[in-house]
């Protein structure tokens, strides 16, 4: 059984790490990982062989926050969910499969068209009644599978903020989207492009970005209706301010990255720690290539990834 143990500076502090933990008071049996919230640092476990049986061994870890471990395996030891963490390898974009573990009712975040027939095979293999197929903007590196997605799965309705795209829902800030006991928020977060939505799962802790806030960076606003100023304000107003222990899940990663947390993100964002001002100066002189596939992508997505049909808008 894996577990992660939250332990506070007064139990576990710096000057501890490689020496062996003794606590006849509490032993640790399966922990993996032991976490500290004052450092937000986080410490593998090993096993130390003394005949008490009651010494670990901490060794810091080079990966993410202890709080993005603390969340995420707590949250993954509920059986009441069904989450999976898609990936296309072309695009570097995750999407994400979210359900009710006991009604089976489930929603998809930002398809990939190249990735239907994966996605749709997963969602039969487990039963799930796809509700809703979300997009979290109008992408310019992709084309959507939400189109594709409705034609093999009756029922499944396409989800997206932009007013001038297809969709079946035309989402705005503070809708909520419901599938089985759960929801999802919906907060405008502008910038990257003028529809950006991020889809806060409050009950667990998590929310999904979109392009908007990337792990350590965060999305180009140089098209699309884009603002510097709009999206530093997006993500200090709408994502910053959930709790610090909030994971984050991108729609993007080009680093071998998959997740973090509100509290990483504040504290170690290159471009979204500093000053207002300063972050607009930082994008302002990125001088990015042009995307290779806007000129597919942003037509495709305007007609919900299909060319040949529109879905009529409710």
């Amino acid at each position: 059984m894996v577990r992660a143990v939250v332990l506070s500076t007064a139990r576990l502090v710096p000057r501890l790490v490689g020496k062996s933990v003794q606590n006849s008071k509490q032993i640790l049996p399966a922990a993996t990982c032991l976490l500290c919230h004052e450092t937000r640092r986080d410490y593998h476990v090993q096993r130390g062989n003394l005949p008490f049986g009651g010494a670990v061994q901490l060794k810091t870890s080079s990966s993410s926050s202890g709080l993005m471990y603390a969340r995420y395996l707590t949250t993954m030891a509920h059986k009441d969910i069904v989450f999976r963490q898609l990936f296309d390898g072309t695009s570097f974009t995750f999407t994400y499969l979210l359900a009710d573990a006991k009604t089976k009712d489930a929603i998809i975040i930002d398809p990939v068209i190249e990735q239907v027939e994966r996605d749709v095979r997963l969602v039969q293999d487990m039963g799930l009644n796809l509700l809703y197929a979300l997009n979290t903007h109008v992408h310019a590196d992709h084309i959507t599978g939400s189109g594709e997605i409705k034609k093999r799965i009756p029922g499944c309705r396409s989800v997206i903020a932009e007013p001038q795209a297809s969709a079946d829902i035309h989402i705005k800030h503070g809708d909520r989207l419901k599938f089985g006991q759960f929801e999802i928020e919906c907060r405008s977060t502008p910038g990257h492009t003028n529809g950006c939505m991020t889809y806060v799962w409050h009950q667990k802790g998590m929310a999904f970005t979109g392009d908007a806030l990337l792990i350590r960076g965060c999305g180009r606003t140089d098209f699309q209706q884009g603002s510097s100023e709009a999206l530093y304000d997006s993500v200090h107003g709408q994502i910053f301010s959930l709790p610090e222990d909030t994971a984050l899940f991108p729609a993007h990663d080009y680093k071998g990255m998959t997740m973090t947390t509100v509290g990483e993100e504040k504290m170690l964002n290159p471009r979204l720690t500093k000053p207002k001002m300063d972050f607009v100066k930082i994008m302002k002189d990125l001088n990015l290539p042009y995307p290779k596939q806007i000129d597919k992508a942003l037509p495709a997505n305007m007609v919900c990834g299909v060319y040949d049909i529109k879905a009529a808008a409710i």
